[in-house]
């Protein structure tokens, strides 16, 4: 998959078959999309393009520096190119860029530099300064320029519409199997092994505390999680704790993790963790062996949880 970042300096030596979104978490309604987009494409001999954007528009438009998403700029590419994308363009969304009017974006982006031969959209797609253009208007500008259009409809689960707010709002309220059910895969994300206090290992639980880098990366609510992580080539179940370790330390958010039967050295490497299952909300102890105890319980529902 080649990546282009500056696409006024670009033009496709290949006509194009063209999607346009954000595709935060690439659920699967977008993936119903970007299949599309790739089956057409090679069928055709064209390019199968994604055309995204980073930061989030809400970020810029909105003025929303709290919004989280599902997937980062990195978790989003390869998913893409997982999905057999041939090309995929990063749009910095600027103010500049979300001036530009919607017959601008189609015959200097599109049409221009990407060659566009068919776009294919969702049936809630608006595009273009204030969002103001809709897949009716883009089917004109193909009459115009000599695309075809293809309207993708909504894409349901359990006929509830899948949407990218859904799913942050199953993950905020720690619902990870309903968003698991939409991404159509486990959500995750990925952190370093940082040296924390060692508190763990004195109560019988070593664990290895992260570090996300990706400040607008969504980590679910609070609580403790049944999880799992690749290490070695081995899917390896534990336990993690999303929070401020009240009965501990009490101070600043952490995120650790408990791997069952498991004792190598990770400090430094990092993890992709993949969430199973809620367990419960965070919660203070009088005492450490109270906190022990329910460790100890949460292990032994973890385990029932994955048959282990």
């Amino acid at each position: 998959m080649r990546e282009i970042t500056d696409i006024t300096t670009f033009t496709s030596e290949k006509p194009t078959v063209i999607t346009i979104g954000t595709f935060d978490g690439v659920h699967l309604g977008h993936q119903k999309i970007i299949k599309r987009v790739v089956e057409t494409a090679h069928k055709n001999g064209l390019l199968a393009t994604v055309f995204t954007f980073f930061p989030h528009p809400r970020m810029i438009i909105q003025h929303d520096q709290q919004l989280k998403l599902i997937h980062t700029l990195a978790e989003k590419k390869q998913f893409l190119q997982s999905l057999g994308v041939d090309l995929l363009i990063v749009q910095p969304f600027d103010e500049a860029f979300a001036n530009l009017s919607a017959e601008a974006f189609v015959s200097e982006l599109l049409v221009k530099h990407l060659r566009a031969k068919k776009v294919i959209i969702g049936y809630d797609h608006h595009f273009g300064k204030n969002r103001t253009a809709n897949i009716d208007n883009m089917r004109l500008f193909g009459e115009q320029y000599g695309f075809s259009v293809e309207e993708i409809p909504v894409q349901e689960v359990d006929e509830v519409s899948v949407s990218s707010t859904k799913i942050r709002q199953a993950l905020n309220e720690g619902r990870v199997e309903i968003a698991e059910h939409y991404l159509g895969v486990p959500y995750s994300f990925t952190g370093k092994v940082v040296h924390g206090l060692k508190l763990g290992r004195t109560i019988g639980f070593p664990t290895a505390n992260l570090q996300v880098e990706a400040s607008y990366k969504l980590i679910p609510k609070d609580g403790v999680y049944v999880v799992y992580s690749l290490i070695g080539g081995r899917k390896v179940y534990g336990m993690m704790s999303i929070g401020k370790n009240p009965t501990i330390q009490g101070k600043g958010a952490s995120i650790e993790v408990y791997f069952f039967d498991f004792n190598q050295d990770l400090y430094g490497q990092d993890l992709t963790i993949y969430f199973v299952k809620y367990l419960r909300e965070e919660r203070k102890f009088s005492s450490v062996s109270l906190l022990k105890k329910q460790i100890q319980d949460d292990e032994t529902a973890a385990r029932k949880a994955i048959a282990l």
